[in-house]
């Protein structure tokens, strides 16, 4: 499937902008400024000011020196609409990259092209989620769904000072709408392709004086549209019901306290990731003949069940010239994924012909029996943090704290028999972490003049992990039985950042930064797959350890914003090396996952974000960025697939292996491009509106080496939303589609002997109506 000659995403998305027919209206967004509408001589749109805690206080986007990009308003919940999950913000905004393949239970972050591949329910990933102000440190944790949203924030670089846990790459930041003390509330409903169902609603009000309240729910649903071949005709998979709330109760009897208890849970029912055996045409990255998307070939079970629940309480005392801050964390996930892994139904255990005989539907180059599944049957988490901050001290501020994280999680490994009748279970391996850690912070900031501002900040970190796995029951191709194998990691470090701020102007700041961050020591013991000849008589061990990785980045940028408060926007350019990069090798001569240290890495790049009235009802925002990554090691060496075209050279130490320097990291692409312009045009006491969205991201590799078949094509998806808000927008019918133009792009995969890979969000198409009160 050539995609030689894809148009441009963002001459695509600018041109159907500008198409729309200029009127004399404001488009009614929250985040802009509207003009009376009686008014017979049209006012200007103007830009309201963003405000961010990316410094743990409330500030304007444009005084904050660190590349920034927010999403909240009109915008977030057109991306929402179509009822996909937190991986819809993959190349919305720059420099990010989502994929997952576990679905929508697991997504794997990338910032500026750092993230973690790792499959396994005990990864660490450099990029950290925060959700209403509490770390989510567990993967898992990280897919919670996004409803009632007050703002989606992207911090980018190191986050190591005020946010401290596995942040070397960044933050992504949700923040939930908070309860009001005026009866409010919304419901949305919207219903599209393949019966896909999105429920969202939110009550807020006073429940006695001082007190009030928010009620949030959400439930999303999808039939099966994809047909398992194997077993006949109908749709068996890629359905899926979920449901998530929350309360939130706010008690804030004077200005100088409050106090904010927020409960919430969420329930996910439906299939495991798609995995399709060869549909990559061997010698190329491109799909075989006769590949359809909805149709696989499968013989094992898929299923996926995942429940969660957590709470927290934030809390606030005043005391004029300080103000203590206290939140309180508790997360608790189970889920068991199940999948065929090598995503076929004939087993041939022959390899390719190269006369295409294994080629295609019907798949027969599934050559092994591999149906597992993967489960956390415990899993606790629980955070505290105090936090000291200055209020208005003048020229000098500060902010000092402590942080305590703790926790426990259980792993199983399962696989099955897909040859027995019933395809019983003849395999199992297990894991258990304990994790600790905590930490002391102090953070600064000194006006030198009415225009420059330094800030700093120090925080020491200390981190230990108990660590045990074992295999209780061998796969017959995998024997013998693992005892339990006890590993332990302890580590401190100090992060670190300096910045400064100059007012240019009025209206314009430049800011640098340099910034140290760090990821402590990580564990791999995924055993369930571990060959007989890997044994530690060999050298290795079944349990590999990831020392500590630590980042120093260098940025500077320029944020403006100009044309009467009708234009904002904000260029970042960044360098930074990473030292005993903590990387994941999959696959190779034991067919297991295992953790290794780089020598150094490097990347650099540029950010762009741009928001604009172009015309009083036009407004349209742009983002765009450069992220160039390299692999430093000139003896690293990993093991490569079995069946593709590698580009590496082999090592001449370690027969099998190739040599990986100077290769980019994997799942980051050069360039995110994302665009959207919103018009509306008002009939009546309403307002007609057009909605259009576009991401686009360049190619990317799926592993540390480098393969023909699996450097995934670039992709740009557009969605589109058409619509009617009337009652000052308290009703609202609209039409959507999301991936209007049906891109259809390899992901992902996996590097079996069958190229094996993974496949983008077919296009829906939907309409909704929503109301609030």
């Amino acid at each position: 499937m050539s995609m030689n000659r894809r148009p441009s995403p963002c001459a695509l998305a600018l041109a159907i902008a500008t198409l729309l027919p200029l009127g004399n209206t404001l488009a009614q967004e929250q985040g802009a400024t509207a003009p009376q509408a009686a008014s017979t001589e049209q006012k200007p749109a103007t830009l309201d000011t963003v405000t961010v805690t990316a410094q743990r206080r409330v500030e304007d986007v444009q005084d904050v020196p660190m590349a920034i990009t927010t999403v909240d308003g009109e915008k977030l919940e057109v991306l929402v609409s179509g009822g996909e999950d937190v991986r819809l913000l993959s190349g919305r905004l720059p420099s990010l990259n989502i994929e997952s393949s576990f679905g929508r239970a697991f997504p794997r972050f990338y910032i500026r092209g750092l993230g973690n591949t790792d499959f396994d329910l005990n990864a660490s990933q450099p990029v950290s989620l925060v959700y209403d102000d509490v770390v989510q440190e567990n993967p898992i944790l990280k897919g919670f769904p996004m409803f009632d949203m007050a703002q989606v924030e992207m911090y980018r670089g190191p986050q190591g000072t005020l946010f401290g846990r596995n942040s070397p790459a960044g933050v992504i930041k949700f923040s939930s709408a908070r309860p009001e003390e005026v009866f409010g509330g919304y419901g949305k409903i919207s219903y599209g392709s393949y019966g896909t169902m999105n429920l969202e609603g939110a009550i807020t009000g006073p429940l006695a004086k001082g007190v009030s309240a928010r009620l949030s729910v959400l439930h999303q649903r999808r039939d099966d549209w994809v047909d398992n071949v194997n077993n006949g005709p109908g749709d068996d998979l890629e359905g899926y019901e979920e449901t998530a709330a929350r309360l939130q109760v706010l008690f804030a009897p004077s200005d100088d306290f409050e106090a904010l208890a927020n409960v919430h849970m969420r329930k996910l029912d439906g299939t495991a990731r798609l995995f399709r055996a060869n549909i990559i045409q061997p010698g190329t990255n491109d799909f075989v003949p006769g590949y359809e998307r909805d149709k696989i070939y499968i013989d094992g079970t898929n299923v996926q069940d995942l429940d969660q629940v957590g709470a927290n309480l934030r809390m606030r005392w005043d005391f004029g010239r300080t103000t203590l801050h206290s939140i309180t964390g508790y997360e608790s996930v189970e889920v068991f994924s199940r999948g065929d892994i090598d995503g076929g139904s004939v087993y041939t255990f022959d390899f390719f012909t190269g006369d295409g005989a294994d080629i295609g539907p019907p798949l027969t180059g599934a050559r092994f029996n591999a149906q597992s599944a993967d489960g956390l049957p415990e899993h606790r988490q629980l955070s505290q943090e105090f936090r000291l901050e200055s209020n208005e001290w003048g020229r000098f501020d500060w902010q000092a704290g402590l942080f305590w994280f703790d926790e426990e999680i259980d792993v199983d490994t399962f696989n099955y028999d897909d040859f027995a009748p019933g395809q019983p279970q003849n395999g199992h391996a297990s894991q258990q972490q304990d994790n600790t850690a905590w930490a002391v912070f102090a953070s600064a900031d000194f006006d030198v003049t009415d225009r420059f501002i330094l800030r700093g900040g120090l925080r020491y970190t200390r981190d230990e992990k108990d660590f045990t796995a074992a295999r209780d029951q061998p796969t017959p191709f995998n024997p013998p039985v693992i005892a339990p194998i006890s590993i332990s990691t302890a580590d401190s470090d100090i992060s670190w950042d300096l910045s400064a701020v100059y007012e240019l102007s009025e209206a314009t700041n430049l800011y640098t930064r340099v910034a140290k961050g760090f990821r402590a020591p990580s564990i791999q013991g995924r055993l369930l797959f571990a060959d007989l000849i890997f044994t530690p008589a060999t050298g290795a061990d079944y349990v590999t350890v990831a020392d500590t990785e630590t980042v120093i980045s260098w940025e500077a940028g320029i944020k403006t914003q100009v044309w009467d408060n009708r234009l904002r926007m904000g260029l970042a350019v960044f360098h930074y090396q990473v030292d005993d990069q903590q990387l994941t090798a999959v696959g190779g001569d034991a067919n297991i996952a295992r953790l290794v240290n780089a020598d150094r890495m490097v990347g650099q790049g540029a950010e762009f974000d741009l928001e604009a009235f172009l015309t009083p009802n036009l407004l349209v925002t742009f983002g765009a960025s450069y992220n160039d990554t390299e692999i430093q090691d000139s003896d690293l060496s990993v093991f490569p697939c079995a069946a593709c075209t590698v580009l590496d050279p082999a090592d001449p130490n370690r027969p099998g292996a190739v040599l990986i320097d100077g290769n980019s990291l994997p799942q980051a692409p050069k360039h995110v491009y994302n665009v959207t312009a919103r018009y509306g045009v008002p009939v009546g006491n309403g307002e007609f509106f057009a909605f259009t969205d576009w991401a686009y991201r360049s190619e990317v590799n799926f592993f540390l080496y480098d393969s023909v078949e699996f450097i995934g094509k670039s992709k740009v998806e557009g969605g589109l939303r058409l619509g009617y808000n009337w009652s000052n927008g308290a009703y609202e019918v609209a039409v959507f589609g999301r991936n209007i133009t049906d891109e259809d792009v390899i992901v992902a995969g996996i590097d079996f002997n069958n190229l094996t890979g993974m496949v983008n969000e077919p296009r829906t198409w939907g309409a909704q109506f929503t109301a609030k009160f």
